[in-house]
C-alpha cells in the first residue's frame, strides 16, 4: 500500500480526553475516532490490526475444536426473561421496542441465544460435546465510559458456548479453553497470567480471568513472579487428550494468581518477598463455567445414556477482540509510539524514501515495493513528499515493525538501511540483502 493512497489521519497533539497510552496513540496514530461516548470508528490503519487479532482468535478457537456461528446483535428480551436475567442485569443493558412494541435489547452477551439455538436442534448426548463461539460487536451501557477501547460501550467480542452432558465433560471444555486461551495470547505477544476470578452478572462457581501486567491497568492484581516464565502450550497440543489438558492447567494454576476480587492477603504473604509481584492488571480473557444457569430454565435437555432426560452443563468463554488492540499497545509501546508485535502488526514492513522524486530512490524504493509485494509481504510505502524527520515519526508512530530506509547518500554506496522498531537496531544492506532479510523475518 501506497502511503499517497491510503487513509491515515494522523493528530499532531493529544486529546484531551485521553488519559491512557493506548488511547493517545490509537488517536494520534489513525487507528480509531471517537463517535460518542464510549463507541468508536475503526480506521483502516487500526482495522487492519482488529482483522489480525481476530484471525488469532479464529485460528486457536478452531484448533480447539469449536465451532463458529454468527448470532445477531439484536435479542428479543424474551429469552432473557426465560433465564431471568432480564430485570436483573441492570442499566447497561440497552433495552428497545421494535415498531410492535415488543420488548427487544441490543444483546450485551449471549447466553440465552446459545441456549435457544441449541435446544432447538440438540437432543441427544451422541450430539455431545459442542462448542459454538462468535465474534460479534456488542453494547453495554457503561455509567462511565472512559479509557477508550478498555472501557468503551460498544465492543468487539469473541464469546463461545461449551455443552456437555455431565461436569467432567464441562471441565474438560473448560480445559481446552483455558490452553487455547494461553496460547492465543502468547501468539499476540503477550504474557497473560490465568487469575481466579469473580464470574459477575453471568455467574457461575469456576472462573479465570486472564490478565497481562500493565501499570494502566484497571485493578491491582497479585501473583506468583514465576508466573512470568512461564511457556505458552506449543502448536501440536493435543487437544482430545484429556489428560494433557488438564496437566496443562494443574501446572499453569499451580501458583498463587488472583485478582482484587480474589485475593487472600496472608496465602500471598506466605509466597516470601522475592516471589510476590502486586501489580496493575489488564484483563484480555474471562472463562468460567455455569453448570445447568441456563439449561435448566430454559429447558435446554438432552437424552443421557439411559435414555433420561437431563439439562446440559454449560461454559461461557470471552475474548474482546476491540479490548486486545489497546492492550497490546499499552504492553508495547514507547515515547515514540507504538510497537506492534509482527503478529498483529497492520504491516509487516515500512518503506520510506528519503527523498522522493530522486531518480534513484524512486527506482530502488519501487524495485523493493514490488519484490516485497509479489512475496505476499505486507508493505507500507511511504512515498509522500515529507523531509526524513517527519517519515520517521509517522513510522515510528504507527509502529510498523521493519522499516528500510532509502537515500540518496546510502544508494552511492549501494546500501539501504534495515531498521527494527522493536529495539532500533540499523543495519547497513545492499537493497538485495534486505530484501533477503525481510522475506523470512516479514512472513506469517
Amino acid at each position: 500500500m501506497r502511503l499517497s493512497r491510503f487513509f491515515l489521519p494522523l493528530l499532531r497533539e493529544t486529546p484531551k480526553e485521553a488519559e491512557i497510552v493506548s488511547h493517545r496513540l490509537m488517536l494520534r496514530a489513525g487507528l480509531i475516532r471517537q463517535e460518542a461516548a464510549g463507541i468508536y470508528a475503526f480506521l483502516p490503519l487500526g482495522l487492519r490490526v482488529l482483522n489480525k487479532v481476530c484471525n488469532i482468535v479464529r485460528e486457536e478457537q478452531d484448533r480447539s475444536g469449536a465451532i463458529e456461528l454468527l448470532m445477531p446483535t439484536i435479542q428479543s428480551a424474551e429469552l432473557w426473561r426465560e433465564s431471568g436475567r432480564y430485570d436483573d442485569y441492570g442499566k447497561e443493558m440497552l433495552r428497545i421496542k421494535d415498531r410492535h412494541e415488543r420488548d427487544m435489547l441490543y444483546g450485551p452477551t449471549n447466553e440465552e441465544m446459545i441456549t435457544e439455538i441449541f435446544r432447538a436442534y440438540v437432543r441427544s448426548y451422541k450430539d455431545l460435546p459442542l462448542n459454538l463461539y462468535h465474534i460479534q460487536w456488542k453494547f453495554r451501557d457503561e455509567v462511565r465510559p472512559r479509557f477508550g477501547l478498555m472501557r468503551g460501550r460498544e465492543f468487539l467480542m469473541k464469546d463461545a458456548y461449551s455443552f456437555d452432558l455431565d461436569f467432567a465433560g464441562a471441565q474438560h471444555a473448560y480445559n481446552k479453553m483455558f490452553v487455547a486461551y494461553l496460547r492465543t495470547f502468547a501468539r499476540m505477544g503477550l504474557k497473560a497470567i490465568p487469575m481466579v476470578a469473580d464470574t459477575g452478572p453471568i455467574g457461575g462457581n469456576l472462573s479465570h480471568e486472564f490478565i497481562i501486567l500493565a501499570q494502566t491497568g484497571e485493578s491491582e492484581v497479585f501473583c506468583h513472579r514465576d508466573y512470568l516464565a512461564f511457556e505458552p502450550p506449543g502448536e501440536d497440543v493435543p487437544f482430545d487428550d484429556i489428560a494433557r489438558m488438564q496437566a496443562i492447567v494443574d501446572d499453569w494454576t499451580s501458583l498463587y494468581a488472583a485478582t482484587s476480587e480474589k485475593h487472600d492477603e496472608s496465602a500471598f504473604a506466605a509466597l516470601g518477598a522475592d516471589a510476590r509481584v502486586s501489580a496493575r492488571g489488564i484483563e484480555v480473557g474471562h472463562i468460567f463455567y455455569f453448570g445447568t444457569k441456563y439449561s435448566e430454565p430454559m429447558k435446554a435437555l438432552v437424552a443421557g445414556p439411559d435414555g433420561a432426560e437431563r439439562p446440559v452443563h454449560m461454559g461461557s468463554y470471552g475474548i474482546g477482540p476491540s479490548r486486545l488492540v489497546a492492550a497490546i499497545i499499552e504492553a508495547s509501546h514507547d515515547e515514540e509510539g507504538i510497537i506492534w508485535p509482527e503478529s498483529v502488526a497492520p504491516f509487516e514492513v515500512a518503506i520510506l524514501n528519503l527523498k522522493q522524486g530522486d531518480s534513484a530512490t524512486d527506482a530502488a524504493a519501487e524495485v523493493l515495493y514490488r519484490e516485497l509485494s509479489a512475496r505476499g509481504i505486507e508493505v507500507l510505502y511511504h512515498d509522500l513528499d515529507e523531509r526524513p524527520g517527519a517519515k520517521f515519526a509517522t513510522m515510528d508512530l504507527i509502529g510498523i515493525p521493519w522499516q528500510v530506509l532509502i537515500g540518496p547518500k546510502g544508494l552511492k554506496e549501494g546500501k539501504v538501511e534495515l531498521k527494527r522498531r522493536a529495539g532500533g537496531e540499523r543495519e547497513l544492506l545492499s537493497p538485495a540483502d534486505a530484501l533477503a532479510r525481510l522475506i523470512p523475518m516479514a512472513g506469517p
